[in-house]
């Protein structure tokens, strides 16, 4: 009772800590198991340092059933439509965004006219200003009253990258949940992209 107790406060301290979330139903079923399996030091270790997994779960990590608010999703065919109009839609200015990292890019190219901005090496990047912005990436940076559309290459990195527009002003943001995969595996037109 004691060793379930100190894991369900332990795994609490660490929530608040640290914006972790903690399922408590879960909480009391590991510390069980923990309980009866490990030995106390063992125990208390692997609950500081977040073990079991399945317990935590990282607030920047998403399933398929989370959802950005308002985000636009987008589909393989509006996506290659809007590739052919020149990222314009009904007259609104859409900016294609990439967020994987310049070597994916060098490895498979982009989808034509998106601009790169990798949100694993820059989360800071939407919440800089316009000068830092242009200095970091050498392109004017996006602006707020445009709809931004993420794009990765499986689609999760695309998700934290619209929720982070969105908490730095933008509301007007959208995903393409297929991402680089999809666009690949339906032979959507690509632009070469060359180290520099």
């Amino acid at each position: 009772m004691a060793s379930r107790r100190f894991a369900t406060s332990a795994l609490r301290a660490l929530s608040t800590a640290s914006s972790i979330a903690v399922r408590p139903a879960t909480v009391t079923a590991a510390a069980r198991i923990h309980t009866a399996a490990s030995p106390s030091h063992i125990r208390r270790r692997n609950l500081v340092f977040g073990q079991p997994a399945a317990v935590l779960r990282r607030s920047y990590s998403y399933s398929k059933d989370d959802v950005v608010p308002n985000s636009r999703l987008w589909n393989f065919e509006e996506l290659k439509t809007l590739v052919e109009r020149n990222s314009e839609e009904e007259g609104k200015k859409i900016v294609i965004v990439d967020v994987r990292e310049p070597v994916e890019l060098f490895e498979t190219g982009k989808i034509p006219g998106a601009i790169n901005i990798p949100i694993t090496s820059a989360v800071q990047s939407f919440h800089l200003s316009e000068e830092d912005f242009e200095e970091l990436y050498g392109f004017d940076r996006p602006p707020k009253d445009a709809e931004l559309l993420f794009y990765c290459k499986a689609g999760v990195r695309a998700r934290a990258a619209a929720a982070l527009a969105q908490s730095a002003g933008w509301e007007s943001v959208g995903e393409y949940p297929g991402s680089w995969l999809d666009w690949a595996k339906q032979n959507g037109p690509v632009e070469k992209v060359e180290q520099k």
